[in-house]
């Protein structure tokens, strides 16, 4: 009968077991199962904290969609209507009539040899970012001596200098070589003002790539050059694409050097081909608008199509 009554250490250690129900399952009882159904309430209690709208970013995102949306609505809609209908209605009102009119007055205006020169301006400038940065970029991440450091340094200064503080030294030296009222003359300076961040820039996406990979295609035997067209070029195409952007925007967007180092009609952009619009009896708004609204269009598309890789090479600006 002692022997009935007796309890092993081990059974006494484990605590009291909860006898099986009549379906032969076992009662939820103890410390364990008290645990898991906490777990479960603060698992519930956390999943309806995170379905709670957040009415003060709803809110700031309409606000913000709103300030984008509607300048973006009365460009358009006013580039399809008539002069009189957008003086009688404002630009807020639904149009009542469209018309092509506005695009057609402005390739009559000169609209086609705007866009034409800024095309030319554009490619050129990119055309010496992406020739010009990306050997420089390489040369001031591989190159730790003192000229490489100097000329890095430089390109930093650069960006504290403004293009209207020297305006009239570039006006000068334009003038005296004489590409004044000469693309040529607007090409030079954009360029040249587009180098020291788009250096920044590629430099900080080189930066990224690690040292074991250099040594892998020096064990291979690979000569700089090789180095660079093979591994470095291929690895930095976000920032590539970030320079080519913003080059491209710099450019399209050019005011001030087209409007000092240019006279001519025939070598006239975009930026001041719209003062034909203005005239000394009024704007005519929805044919400036038209032009404004095909003058956005290829920068767009530039961005649209290149938009993964400007992301991902404005990652890499901070470097390493």
């Amino acid at each position: 009968m002692s022997n009935d009554l007796s309890v092993t250490p081990a059974e006494h250690a484990s605590g009291p077991t909860t006898p099986p129900t009549p379906g032969g399952e076992s009662r939820p009882g103890g410390p364990q199962d008290g645990g898991a159904r906490r777990r479960r309430a603060g698992g519930r209690a956390g999943k309806g904290s995170r379905n709670r709208p957040n009415w003060g970013a709803g809110i700031a995102v309409t606000i913000w969609l709103l300030i984008v949306a509607i300048p973006l609505y009365v460009l358009v809609t006013a580039s399809f209507q008539t002069q009189a209908g957008y003086a009688a209605g404002g630009p807020l009102s639904l149009p009542t009539t469209f018309t092509l009119d506005n695009f057609t007055n402005a390739f009559d205006q000169g609209f086609g040899r705007y866009f034409l020169n800024t095309v030319v301006v554009t490619v050129a400038v990119v055309g010496i970012v992406v020739l010009l940065v990306p050997p420089l970029s390489y040369a001031i991440v591989r190159n730790r001596s003192r000229a490489t450091t100097g000329i890095f340094r430089m390109f930093l200064l650069g960006l504290a200098v403004p293009a209207s503080a020297v305006i009239v030294p570039i006006f000068y030296v334009i003038s005296v070589v004489g590409l004044y009222d000469n693309l040529i003359g607007v090409i030079l300076p954009t360029a040249a003002f587009c180098l020291p961040i788009c250096t920044i820039i590629l430099s900080g996406s080189m930066r990224d790539i690690t040292n074991e990979l250099y040594e892998a295609m020096a064990l291979d035997g690979a000569s700089p050059r090789r180095v660079f067209m093979q591994l470095v070029l291929p690895l930095s195409k976000g920032g590539v694409a970030t320079i080519v952007v913003y080059s491209a925007l710099q450019a399209w967007n050019g005011f001030l050097f087209p409007l000092i180092l240019t006279q001519s009609e025939s070598t006239k952009v975009i930026t001041l081909g719209l003062f034909n619009f203005q005239t000394q009896y009024g704007v005519n708004i929805p044919g400036l608008l038209a032009a404004v609204v095909m003058s956005m269009i290829p920068i767009l598309l530039v961005y649209l199509f290149a938009r993964r890789a400007l992301v991902q090479g404005l990652m890499g600006v901070g470097g390493k």
